[in-house]
């Protein structure tokens, strides 16, 4: 029995799981062996529902990729689009959207700290960390207000301003997040528990994460100097004076440690923008609704890592195509490589190391196959009505 292998499967249902994905581990007594993954439980369509949209349409379709990263998704779309319209933004609005970048960022990892807290049973961390996190969904909510979706960018700039009184506010709450921050990294690094239930778990060498092209804090954590900002600055990144955040762990442990840190390096950027905040206008006053011909690759460090961005404009105000990478879909094979030789008791803080995202992770492609056409991709409006057929067939449903 001791050298037999077992399979356990696990998902797309599973306690652990958030979202749906499917996991086959390979089990030699409570070692790890071997692993795989399967995709495809939650796809929505979003790429190809931007091609009947126009930009602005896209740009609040996208925002809703995902909840915890909707900043950064209409960033990346809306960076593509003004390349393409050779639109120069603002700098006040370049400052206010980086604002919202950064502050995205460290309500993303203060969210993530609380959950890995939770994945192994230090309850008292995670409620800790939830509470601040509340600060920074307060400041969200008074400069755009909303809490998740923020609405905030438009094509040639944002469309929300900063009061002086509003700025005096945040630098005010961002002083007492510091303070915590410190603490929670003298937690991550030296309360033994916590130290001892997470050190050498879902091991990543940076060979094999520079291999495998692994991207943010998740690649950070094994000593990979990866991020946008620094490697390809946008808006005024190459402005801000911060450090790119490595550890050289490679282990569960070094990303707490990374996003800790990270969060550090956040505060000291909206600190800058919020003390260096120019005059002038948030956005530019006229833009056209029609994009020329043209296609732009647009990156962005969101908090899980390397977003990217594809699009293609026609001449219309509607894009030809729209194409989303977004960092969970570079991390999650890789992740999965990473839980191989822990016990199965780490396979959910293993995973959620990477902070995954199945929702904007998700994709497919609808084949049909016709003996006098042969092959081709179904076009929005086949797959629409073959949706209505198949329920009107199966379950009685009449549209």
């Amino acid at each position: 029995m001791e050298k037999s292998v077992f399979r356990i499967p696990i998902g797309p249902q599973h306690p652990f799981l958030k979202e749906p994905v499917k996991f086959d581990f390979d089990i030699r007594g409570e070692e790890i062996v071997g692993a795989r993954m399967n995709l495809g439980y939650n796809h929505r369509g979003i790429e190809k529902a931007c091609e009947q949209r126009n930009y602005y349409q896209c740009m609040y379709l996208l925002e809703r990729v995902c909840g915890i990263c909707s900043h950064s998704h209409t960033s990346a779309f809306v960076q593509a689009v003004e390349e393409i319209m050779n639109l120069e933004v603002p700098k006040r609005g370049l400052y206010l959207r980086m604002v919202n970048g950064e502050l995205e960022r460290l309500h993303s990892h203060l969210l993530w700290l609380g959950v890995a807290a939770h994945e192994v049973g230090f309850e008292s961390l995670f409620m800790l960390v939830w509470r601040d996190r509340e600060l920074i969904m307060d400041i969200l909510e008074k400069i755009s207000g909303n809490r998740v979706n923020y609405a905030i960018n438009t094509i040639g700039g944002v469309r929300r301003d900063l009061t002086d009184a509003q700025r005096k506010e945040i630098l005010g709450i961002l002083k007492t997040v510091r303070q915590r921050l410190d603490y929670y990294a003298k937690i991550g690094t030296n309360e033994p528990s916590f130290v001892g239930r997470i050190k050498g778990v879902g091991t990543l060498s940076a060979e094999r994460a520079a291999e495998m092209c692994a991207v943010g804090p998740f690649a950070r954590a094994s000593n990979v100097a990866t991020d946008v900002r620094k490697d390809d600055p946008y808006a005024c990144y190459a402005e801000m004076d911060f450090q790119l955040i490595t550890h050289d762990s490679c282990d569960v442990l070094g990303r707490v440690i990374v996003r800790v840190l990270e969060m550090i390096e956040s505060c000291k950027i909206i600190e800058q923008l919020l003390e260096t905040l120019p005059e002038g206008e948030i956005a530019l006053a006229k833009v056209s609704r029609r994009v020329p011909e043209g296609v732009a690759v647009s990156r962005y460090e969101a908090p899980r890592g390397e977003d990217v961005h594809f699009v293609r404009g026609n001449g219309t105000d509607k894009p030809e195509r729209v194409r989303v990478r977004a960092p969970t879909m570079a991390n999650l094979e890789v992740a999965t490589e990473s839980v191989i030789g822990s016990y199965v008791a780490d396979i959910p803080i293993a995973i959620a190391s990477i902070d995954p995202c199945y929702s904007c992770t998700d994709r497919m492609a609808i084949v049909l196959r016709d003996p006098k056409r042969g092959t081709e991709v179904t076009t929005w409006e086949q797959l629409r009505r073959r949706g209505i057929e198949w329920y009107s067939k199966n379950k009685g449903i009449r549209f």
